[in-house]
Order: structure tokens, then C-alpha cells, then sequence
């Protein structure tokens, strides 16, 4: 496209945008609504003209969960967004790394579409209809206030505290004022004032290694920041795809690509699917089946012993539980992991390269030869994403890779990982103060369908439940804050309509977001949130290697329709609640958000003033001391700077998980390990049923959209299609060929999408890009391609959290 050119002159794009928006009749009656929604460019020239009458540039960002925030300048034009434009400030010098311009993705830069979407909330709505029916009537914001303060106080009078709940959302993170995660919202605030809610434990992200952490290094440890591989000799990315999760021009992205450059680092990419990040700066591309990477370091273990490329006086020094001589009291003969992989242990099995290639796929030699590379690179850098852990077996898989580490002598040094996913530096900034939850007691993030379904029969010991033996009572009131968790993110869609629709259960359903997503359809109150560029706040942006940096969110244009911040909406609901003056105190949204901006001002030298940031954007910080390098002072002096295990060392094995596996309740073919062994997975690739559904179906992260964030933008959806990838060679067998419209089912449920056929995944694995919103035809068929409608519920033995890449399917043509 040429600089002026409209996208009504190319056909895709103009059919997409008449259809989406609605419009008929001329072109001038297109091109004014398509500059209105943000799809028609203006000059550069017009994009920096601020001298003019009703035109400006004004900083904003995208802070969706991404793992990145990007500051975005956008020009107003009559209290119009009609351009945005990345980051120009900072530099693109190599030697530079912690200076760079953080240069927004397609995904922020199409922000404009989603701000004028015909998907957003825009008043106060009541449901009307069946829940579930996304049929509502318009109400006033005092009604709202009213409703939602009269069910507040009976739920907790009936049933007490505990039976309200805040559902996991990552919509809109990152903020000083609008930070709607994890119990951050301003409206957890007034839930605290009130007495407290159920909490939550983990995330959808990282339920299973988050559960890992603590039985092997004794806490979230996290590995070397990218920047940092400049000094490795390899760079192992095992299920790690920044550069479609981390799309950031000044995150992941660049600072990967750069110190490739920079050190000439060699990369391995271990991943069932040749990711972007493969094509774009791996050296070699190891395929292997879901589910089977525990299989593939057990195999990898074995070449080292047999070898004697281990790093056996790190593992005497730092590590218990690897081999007999170096077990704690108590433990079992043949329990440690080198017993394990010489067929020492219970099951006599020796796990050799052609034992681990069976199961894995990958060939002997190739585990072979990855085994010699990964064991004499000096340094190594092992790096995991939390795809390999968002597994029914995902913890002992976690670490598994983290144990690579070990076994090589990479942990806590220069070049060097933890086996975890990468580090970062940020600011340490203040967010608006919420208070403290008075209820202690939590369940798994995951677990909140079976909270609303049998509360209370859920107990520590069979579900997870911490703060207390046992929930006394189900969710009876449920928030829904910029999150599509409710129904589209969460597993097994058929069977979490069928838990909503008891209106006897959960009795109230709030949802507050910024767009109908398939999750505010099944509200029973939906409230319309302010999106970025209709606040004024303060954004931490991470994940940018040794860089931190703070961007500055102004009001770019007023609150569309009749939206409202979170501090507004939970004020007004403490009004009719008599408690405004103890939410507020007596100070407004922009006072409360100077005192937290004072705050870092105190905190980090140098810090710019709020008018200063405001006119500058984005406010960088190299960290001072270089690259993050995790456990330094561990692997320098052990035994004065021990690690918070029971041990005070790395743990290969866990006495702790030995204990629980004979003390928690699991389902029947579940199982915990003392030791990161191979466990074969429930629908994984040693399950009986892959006679009936023969392929494995994950959900990889998109370019299209974060989670489910963006998917309404039509540009995205254009540029990026929702389509399943299968390999020619299970395509073949189906009569598939490229762009066929297939169907991808089990017994949870069935999409309708179009095939992409592709050497790009590995044989018997297909994938579908999650996050597409869910839409059902008349049979429950999802023709919008979300991967959920074919997800498990089924919870993870340790975390019980979701393990959501766990799938056996059938493909055929439609």
C-alpha cells in the first residue's frame, strides 16, 4: 500500500470491512466510517501536524498480556484516533542492548480497530434472556450499581466470604490504575473493604511448572535474560517461541535476533512445530511428539552418563537426588534419577536414545548427537516456554528440562541458564494500592468450574485446596474482569455452558470488559471498561532483556459511550453500598494515580516527572548490573547463599513429592514423582484411545492475537486466518489438501476450519492456533475455531492446573 492509498481500493480488505462494519451505500459513506474505526492511513505529514486546529499526537500503549508492553503515538483528529504510530525514541544500536525503541507488533498497531470495534460494550447492560443467550437490555450505570450491590451483600450474608470469586483475566495488565489481574483491580479493593473473596493460585500460563518450582530449586527461578546469550556458545529454546508470544520490536523479538548477531550464538528450536522463531533464528529444528519431553532428556541423560559428559562435580556440589551417593535420608534404594535412567530403578527399564525415540519420535542419533552438542557447548543457555508444561504431565516435564541445566553445569552463570524460561529487567513501579484479601483460602486457577459444581466437597487433599481442609460452600457470585476465561480460554467450552446454565449454582455472573467476547455472553450484568487510549495511567513494560522501561498512557480521547474505569465502577458501587468515602478518600482517579507516580519518583533515581513522561512516552533504564544471570550467588558460595529447599540445594529428587504421592487423593491414572521422569500422558502418545482419535491437537500462540485479545480486529483476522496445521503426511491419509474445510473433533466437541497443510508441524500432531472466539452453530458446532471446545478439563495432578495441550483428535474433510 502506497502512502495515501485506502484500503478500500484492495478488494480483500474492502469486502472484510463492508461486511464488518455494516456500511452500504457509497464510497465517501466507507471512507468516513472507515476513518472513524481506523482503517484508513493518513499522511505522515498529517500524523505530525499539531499546530493544526483539532489535530494531536499523544503517547498511549497496548498492554495486553503479551508478555511485552509497546507505547503506541497516536494522532487525534476531532477527538478521533486516525493514526497510530510506533515508538521513534531510543536507538537500534547493537552494542547498545537496554537502549532500543520498543516498536509495537500488528497486533497493537491495529489497536484502532479494537477501540472503535462494533464489539465493544458501550452501556451498562442486564441479562434478558436464557444465561448464556448474549440477549441484554440497556440499563442505567446506578441500576448496575444497585443490583450488583444488593447480590454482593446477600451472597455474603447467605453464604459468607469465601462463595465470592474474581475469575483469572489478563485483558488489561501492566497499569498503575487499570491493572485488572490476579486481585490488582481497583474494584478487589472494595471486595477487601468488604471482607474478601476466594483467591486463586497460578495461572493459565504456568500452572504446572509454577507447581515445579518449588520441589526443585525451592522457588520461581526463572532463567538468564536473552541479552545475556551473547556470551553462550549454543542457545537452547526448548518450546519456547518468543517471537510469536514476545512480538515486541524492543522485546524478545529484537533482543534475540540481536545477540545472535552479536555472539554468533548457535540455536537449537525443540518444539513439535516449526515456530517463527525457528524460521527466524534457528540453526537446527528438532520435532518431537507433545507430551514426551521428559522422554527425550531421559534419553539425552543416558548419552552423558554413558558418556561421561556430565558435569559431575556440579551435580555433587549443588544438587541432591541425581545419582545413590548423593540421596537425603530416607530415600528408597534405586530412587535416584541415574538409577532411573540405567534401568536401575523400579521398572528395570534402561532409557536409552532408542528407548526415548520411540516414544518422542525423534530419531537415535539425532538424541545422540543433541545430547554431545548440548553437554560440551561452554557455555550453555537452556531456555523452556511454557508450552512443555501446559501438559497432563506437565511438572515432572518442567523439570526435566530444568535438570538439563544441572547435568551440564549451566546454572548461575554468564551465558549460562536455569532451565527456565528467560529473565528480564524491569522498573520496580508501584501500582494504586488495593489492600489485603482477609480470606486465605484459594483454589487452582484452573479448578473454578468444579468450584461452582461441588464447592463443597472440595478438599486440600484431592483438589488442591489451600488455606484450609475444605471449601465450605461453592462460588455464588463470580467477577469477570478483562478476561475471556469464562468460557473461551478455559477448558472444555460444552461442559462450562453446561455448568453456568444452573442459575442455581453460580447465582450472579459480572462481567467487566471492553468487548462481547463469547465470556460476556454469559453474563448476567455486563459493565463497559475503558480501553488504553480512554485512560490516563502509568505502564511498566517488560520483557526487553536488560532493559526496563516505564511508558506514560494519556487520555488520548474521552471515554467512548458510557464506559468507566475500574476505579470509577467500584466506587460507585461502594455508594450504594454507604462506603464511598472509605473506598476513595475522598480523592479522585488522576490523584490517586500521582501518589503512586510520586512513589517511583521517590524509589528510582532519575525518574522523569509526570509532565516530563507525558511528553516524552517511554522513560528507559539499562539495569545496572547487565545481564540477569539467576542464582549467581548460589552457584558461587552454596552453603552461605542456600536455597530455600529443604535441602538448601537443587532437588533432583523431592522427598516432599515422594510423601504427597502417598498422601493425596488422585484420580485413577494420575500420578507424582519424586524425580522428572517420563510419565506416559492421558491422551498423549501411549494412550489406547489414539485408535479412536489418532492425532495430537495443542494450541500454539498466534500472530493474530494475544490469547483472545484483538481477535474482532478484521485486519488481523485477514492478515492471519484461523486454520488447523496437519502435516502432508496425516493430510494425505485424510484426503486433505491445503485450505479444505475440515472438522476437528472427540468427544468434548467439534470446529469447523480450514487446513493448512504444512511440513511446518511434526507427523501425527496437529495444531490449533488458541484463542479464536468460539462461536457455536444451531449444533454446537465451533465454526470460529476455538481449540477449547476440544480441551479437557481434567486437572493436573500437582498444580491441578490445566493442561490444555493434552489432546487426542480426528481430522477429516467436512
Amino acid at each position: 500500500m502506497t502512502e495515501g492509498q485506502t484500503v478500500l481500493e484492495a478488494p480483500l480488505t474492502r469486502r472484510s470491512f463492508m461486511k464488518w462494519s455494516g456500511v452500504a451505500g457509497g464510497v465517501a459513506v466507507a471512507t468516513g466510517a472507515a476513518v472513524r474505526y481506523g482503517l484508513l492511513p493518513l499522511s505522515a505529514s498529517a500524523a505530525t501536524r499539531s499546530d493544526e486546529a483539532g489535530t494531536k499526537q499523544l503517547w498511549s500503549s497496548c498492554n495486553v498480556n503479551c508478555g511485552s508492553r509497546c507505547p503506541l503515538r497516536m494522532t487525534v483528529t476531532d477527538g478521533t484516533i486516525t493514526r497510530i504510530d510506533p515508538d521513534d525514541t531510543g536507538t537500534d544500536d547493537l552494542g547498545k542492548l537496554g537502549t532500543q525503541s520498543v516498536r509495537a507488533c500488528v497486533r497493537g498497531r491495529a489497536i484502532r480497530q479494537r477501540v472503535y470495534s462494533p464489539e465493544r460494550l458501550k452501556y451498562p447492560m442486564k441479562r434478558v434472556g436464557k444465561r448464556g443467550s448474549g440477549e441484554f437490555e440497556q440499563i442505567s450505570w446506578d441500576e448496575a450499581y444497585q443490583l450488583i450491590a444488593d447480590k454482593w451483600s446477600e451472597v455474603i450474608e447467605k453464604y459468607g466470604n469465601e462463595a465470592v470469586y474474581f475469575n483469572y483475566g489478563t485483558g488489561a495488565i501492566g497499569g498503575t490504575m487499570q491493572m485488572h489481574y490476579a486481585g490488582l483491580s481497583m474494584i478487589c479493593r472494595l471486595a477487601n473493604m468488604l471482607g474478601g473473596y476466594l483467591n486463586f493460585y497460578s495461572d493459565y500460563s504456568t500452572a504446572q511448572i509454577t507447581a515445579a518450582y518449588p520441589y526443585y530449586y525451592g522457588q520461581w527461578v526463572a532463567g538468564n535474560s536473552f541479552d545475556d546469550a551473547q556470551y553462550s556458545k549454543l542457545l537452547v529454546l526448548w518450546g519456547n517461541n518468543p517471537h510469536e508470544t514476545r512480538m515486541s520490536g524492543g522485546g524478545e523479538t529484537f533482543v534475540t535476533q540481536q545477540v545472535k548477531r552479536m555472539g554468533n550464538t548457535k540455536v537449537i528450536v525443540i518444539d513439535p512445530r516449526l515456530s517463527d522463531t525457528a524460521v527466524t533464528i534457528a540453526d537446527q529444528w528438532v520435532p518431537l511428539r507433545p507430551n514426551t519431553d521428559a522422554a527425550l532428556v531421559a534419553g539425552m541423560a543416558h548419552v552423558m552418563i554413558t558418556e561421561k559428559l556430565l558435569d559431575q562435580e556440579f551435580l555433587d556440589t549443588y544438587c541432591v537426588g541425581f545419582d545413590e551417593d548423593h540421596m537425603p535420608e530416607g530415600a528408597p534404594e534405586g530412587a535416584s534419577y541415574r538409577s532411573y535412567i540405567m534401568g536401575q530403578g523400579p521398572d528395570g527399564v534402561m532409557k536409552t536414545p532408542g528407548w526415548a525415540a520411540t516414544i518422542t519420535g525423534v530419531p537415535a542419533a539425532t538424541i545422540r548427537s543433541l545430547a554431545r552438542e548440548i553437554a560440551t557447548a561452554k557455555p550453555c543457555a537452556i531456555t523452556q516456554g511454557w508450552g512443555p508444561q501446559r501438559h497432563s504431565n506437565g511438572d515432572p516435564s518442567a523439570r526435566a528440562i530444568f535438570l538439563m541445566a544441572a547435568m551440564t553445569g549451566n546454572v548461575g552463570i554468564r551465558g549460562g541458564s536455569t532451565g527456565g524460561r528467560e529473565t528480564y529487567y524491569s522498573l520496580p513501579l508501584t501500582i494504586a494500592p488495593v489492600g489485603e484479601n482477609p480470606v486465605k483460602t484459594s483454589i487452582s486457577v484452573y479448578m473454578w468450574t468444579d468450584a461452582i459444581l461441588r464447592g463443597e466437597e472440595m478438599t486440600a487433599l484431592a483438589d488442591g485446596v489451600r488455606g484450609k481442609d475444605k471449601l465450605d460452600t461453592g462460588i455464588k457470585l463470580m467477577w469477570n474482569i478483562a478476561g475471556n476465561a469464562l468460557i473461551n480460554q478455559h477448558g472444555e467450552i460444552h461442559r462450562t455452558e453446561e455448568i453456568l446454565s444452573d442459575e442455581s449454582k453460580c447465582e450472579m455472573v459480572i462481567v467487566y470488559d471492553t468487548q462481547m467476547t463469547p465470556s460476556a455472553k454469559w453474563a448476567d450484568i455486563l459493565l463497559p471498561d475503558v480501553s488504553s487510549p480512554e485512560r490516563l495511567d502509568l505502564v511498566n513494560g517488560e520483557s526487553a532483556g536488560n532493559m526496563g522501561y516505564a511508558i506514560f498512557n494519556d487520555e488520548v480521547v474521552k471515554p467512548l459511550w458510557e464506559c468507566r474505569t475500574a476505579w470509577d465502577v467500584a466506587a460507585g458501587i461502594a455508594d450504594k453500598l454507604g462506603m464511598k468515602d472509605e473506598f476513595t478518600e475522598g480523592k479522585t482517579y488522576e490523584e490517586v494515580l500521582r501518589e503512586a507516580y510520586a512513589v517511583n519518583q521517590q524509589n528510582i533515581p532519575g525518574f522523569p516527572s509526570f509532565d516530563e513522561l507525558r511528553e516524552i512516552g517511554v522513560w528507559r533504564q539499562a539495569n545496572p548490573n547487565g545481564s540477569v544471570v539467576p542464582l549467581q550467588e548460589f552457584r558461587e558460595d552454596p552453603v552461605a547463599n542456600p536455597l530455600p529447599t529443604p535441602s538448601g540445594k537443587i532437588e533432583i529428587y523431592s522427598a516432599r513429592l515422594e510423601e504427597m504421592a502417598k498422601t493425596w487423593i488422585l484420580p485413577e491414572g494420575d500420578q507424582l514423582a519424586p524425580i522428572p521422569m517420563h510419565l506416559a500422558a492421558r491422551e498423549g502418545p501411549e494412550d489406547p484411545l489414539r485408535e479412536k482419535y489418532p492425532l495430537q491437537c495443542i494450541g500454539h500462540h498466534y500472530r493474530a492475537r494475544t490469547h483472545s485479545t484483538y481477535h474482532d480486529v478484521p485486519w488481523l483476522r485477514e492478515a492471519h486466518p484461523q486454520m488447523v496445521w496437519i502435516n502432508p503426511v496425516d493430510a494425505n491419509a485424510r484426503g486433505i489438501a491445503q485450505n479444505d474445510t475440515v472438522d476437528v473433533w472427540n468427544d468434548r466437541g467439534r470446529i469447523r476450519i480450514v487446513a493448512n497443510v504444512t511440513d511446518r508441524i511434526a507427523p501425527g500432531v496437529v495444531s490449533v492456533p488458541q484463542g479464536a472466539w468460539y462461536a457455536p452453530d444451531k449444533d454446537g458446532v465451533d465454526l470460529g475455531g476455538s481449540v477449547n471446545t476440544l480441551t479437557s478439563q481434567h486437572p493436573t495432578p500437582l498444580a491441578k492446573g490445566n493442561g490444555q495441550h493434552t489432546n487426542l483428535v480426528e481430522v477429516v474433510r467436512a
